[in-house]
């Protein structure tokens, strides 16, 4: 008989696989009833399938995505352990050998135009064990959700953004005459309030409840008024910053979801550039 599939086979001849010309396959695959030895079979939903029909109907068939437009992965959140990953080897670097790191590069309004790099490098500085032991908790614990629903790119975007919306909320509301001008802060805490903002809109445009991150919110927020040495500001800050790319990751038209998110975050990135550079230019720094 003749399969045009694989070529010509003379009667009463033993068939073979096409990947494997020297095993005989009397297992036909079901798409394209080409001869598959059992190193070529896939199982489908009746019988096999040869590996090459698995890989052509895998590129035509369209990937599943969350409804913020994600691919759906499966496995580890890969940027939210690669935060957490930095975070910990600088706390272990800075306790080991550079006592003076969160002096350097943690963020206080008086250096903010002299040394701008400080409104991000601050989120990945801690003060303490219990400090970093209970953002990272909290930003795996949140953060692994997010990354899933926004996907790694739209995740690291979120992270960064509200971490340095943390830095510009204490910029804006701590006073140049007061003490807090010139103390450094440091902490992943604004960008964590940030993925509870971002969380709050996540859960309602997916219909589900979100009062106990309202209360998980209130709580933290209350903690930083009423404990003396923690930076509220930041944490503030941060909030707004989440709720406002939540909202555009979230109620982006799905027709144009991508860019529409894409330039959304820009928007939130220039609008606390511009609000940062104003407060600096206001109180003399620039």
């Amino acid at each position: 008989m003749t399969d045009p599939a694989w070529g010509p086979q003379a009667p009463g001849q033993d068939p073979v696989c096409p990947r494997h010309p020297d095993r005989v396959a009397y297992v036909r695959c079901q798409r394209c009833e080409r001869p598959t030895c059992p190193e070529c079979q896939r199982p489908a939903a009746v019988g096999f399938q040869c590996v090459d029909c698995v890989r052509e109907g895998s590129r035509g068939a369209r990937q599943a995505r969350t409804a913020f437009g994600a691919t759906v992965r499966r496995g580890r959140p890969v940027v939210t352990l690669s935060i957490i990953g930095i975070c910990v080897a600088v706390f272990l670097v800075q306790y080991a050998a550079l006592p003076g790191l969160p002096y350097a590069l943690g963020f206080a309004p008086v250096v903010a135009a002299a040394e701008p790099w400080r409104f991000l490098t601050a989120a990945f500085l801690h003060g303490g064990v219990i400090h970093i032991a209970f953002n990272m908790y909290a930003l795996y614990l949140f953060g692994s959700y997010l990354e899933q629903q926004f996907g790694r790119l739209r995740f690291a975007a979120l992270y960064l953004i509200t971490a340095f919306g943390g830095s510009v909320g204490t910029l804006l509301l701590v006073s140049p005459d007061s003490r807090g001008w010139g103390i450094v802060s440091v902490g992943a805490s604004g960008a964590v309030f940030g993925l509870f903002g971002a969380l709050v809109l996540v859960q309602r445009k997916l219909n589900q409840q979100f009062g106990q991150v309202v209360v998980l919110i209130v709580i933290n927020g209350a903690i930083g008024f009423l404990v003396p040495g923690i930076a509220w500001q930041a944490h503030l800050g941060g909030l707004v910053t989440g709720l406002a790319l939540g909202a555009v990751y979230a109620y982006a038209p799905q027709r144009a979801r991508t860019p529409v998110q894409a330039a959304g975050a820009a928007a939130v990135a220039l609008v606390l550039l511009v609000a940062a550079v104003t407060r600096m230019a206001a109180t003399g720094l620039l």
